[in-house]
């Protein structure tokens, strides 16, 4: 018998009400609780993404052209989330790595290939993001060996637990700290209608020319890039998320690409209003730069928020950077490759996770590095690894017989290689442009 079909004249006044309403509150509670066990890869990916390299690139374009470029975060947004949302499905439903899933797919070969290309530009990343590093705790008076040492232990510690989950929780306390770019913000006394305007009213400053096509190509380039792709993949893999997992991954993935959007529009803000609408605009070069010259033009709070968000979003991606790379190299060489073994057991997969971190801020700390030279290599070897990476995805998400029903439909197929063709546009013209300056003309 159907619960109160009797006698439901007896019933409470409002008691239906009641009951639906902690139904309801059940039914969200619990989805709730899944989604918190699921999140994490996305959330930490797509927060490390705003590293120290593209920290420097956003506050260079709010400095240089003030509010102009704010709308290309909105133009990000898509791209960034269906570029991971691909990553979701491959991982969830093969139960593979990126690395193994080429190497099985495509050959022995390309599989080789592509390890030793990601690791190389993976490992010249990193000492970008020692450089942010570094710099943003030079600014407070710590030395760089210092600053060095304390962020290779700190990082060592927290992947050698033999937990994935430990792991996750410390990253996800890293991730909390990009909210120190509000403050940063408000602080640089930014004109919010003039914000709202730009935003609404896409512009680019001094006309489309080269000059405005290579910001677009920078600020766009660096908020996609190939070591996010494997990162996801295998962590996704080494959380142990099935196919069941898929809506919430997705979700996961959808709050990581809210916040990889919002950082970057905090920083352009800060970068304009700080730097650009001035009687004297002051011209920027680099993020560290920034967070001194914040000092005296926003208070010592300002310029302290912005070097320790520049350090911590080095910090964050110096270990996504190294664990794609050892997962990478694990994947394909047979070893054992998990954040779920200990050291003992997978010894391989640690020693290289510490050589990565270690030589990379080994070379920050040689005296007459060429630094700006890496910095300009790493952009242009990974804005041409980039679309190899998203074609051989497509391949894969095209093939029914391995993806089942999260193979592509026809609506994602069209999102997917729409995005996919205009990272190949960006990734060519960005590579000859660095390397043969004035190829694509204008001003």
């Amino acid at each position: 018998m159907r619960p109160f079909s009797a006698n439901a004249g007896a019933r409470r006044p409002g008691m239906g009400l009641v009951a639906s309403l902690f139904y309801w509150y059940r039914r969200a509670a619990k989805r709730i609780a899944i989604f918190l066990a699921i999140a994490g890869p996305g959330i930490i990916v797509l927060v490390a993404d705003n590293d120290a390299g593209g920290i420097t690139t956003y506050t260079v374009a709010g400095a240089r052209h003030g509010y102009n470029l704010l709308w290309l975060v909105f133009l990000m947004f898509p791209m960034v989330y269906f570029v991971q949302e691909m990553t979701v499905r491959i991982g969830a439903v093969t139960k593979q790595g990126h690395a193994q899933s080429v190497f099985q797919n495509f050959g022995k070969a390309w599989g080789w290939f592509r390890m030793a290309d990601l690791v190389v530009v993976n490992w010249l990343t990193l000492v970008t993001e020692f450089i942010g590093m570094t710099s943003a705790l030079r600014i407070l008076g710590v030395p760089a060996a210092v600053t060095v040492a304390a962020a290779c232990l700190l990082l060592i510690v927290m992947v050698v637990s033999g937990r994935y989950w430990t792991f996750e929780k410390l990253a996800l306390l890293f991730c909390v700290f990009n909210v120190l770019y509000v403050p940063a913000a408000i602080l640089a006394k930014p004109v919010l209608p003039d914000v709202m305007r730009s935003i609404v009213r896409p512009s680019f400053p001094g006309g489309f020319g080269n000059a405005a096509f290579m910001l677009v190509m920078a600020v766009i380039g660096t908020t996609i890039t190939p070591w996010q792709i494997v990162f996801q993949q295998s962590s996704i893999v080494d959380k142990g998320l099935d196919e069941k997992d898929i809506p919430y991954a997705r979700m996961d993935t959808l709050l990581g690409s809210v916040f990889t959007c919002v950082v970057p529009l905090l920083i352009m803000i800060c970068g304009a209003a700080a730097f650009h609408y001035r009687p004297v605009p002051v011209e920027i070069t680099d993020a560290a730069q920034a967070a001194a010259m914040f000092i005296p033009i926003g208070g010592r709070l300002a310029g302290v928020l912005f070097a320790v968000g520049l350090f911590n979003a080095g910090l964050l991606g110096a270990i996504c950077l190294s664990l794609s790379s050892s997962w990478a190299i694990g994947e394909i060489s047979g070893w054992a490759h998990s954040l779920n073994k200990k050291v003992r057991e997978a010894p391989w997969f640690y020693v290289s996770f510490a050589l990565m971190l270690l030589t990379s801020g080994g070379v920050v700390l040689i005296p007459g590095a060429p630094l700006v030279e890496i910095t300009l290599f790493v952009q242009v070897v990974a804005m041409t690894l980039l679309p190899v990476s998203l074609v051989g995805m497509l391949l894969l998400l095209n093939d029914r017989q391995l993806m089942g029903r999260y193979a592509n439909g026809r609506l994602l197929n069209l999102v997917d290689w729409a995005i996919t063709l205009v990272v190949i546009v960006l990734s060519v013209g960005f590579g000859l442009s660095v390397l043969f300056p004035g190829v694509l003309g204008g001003a």
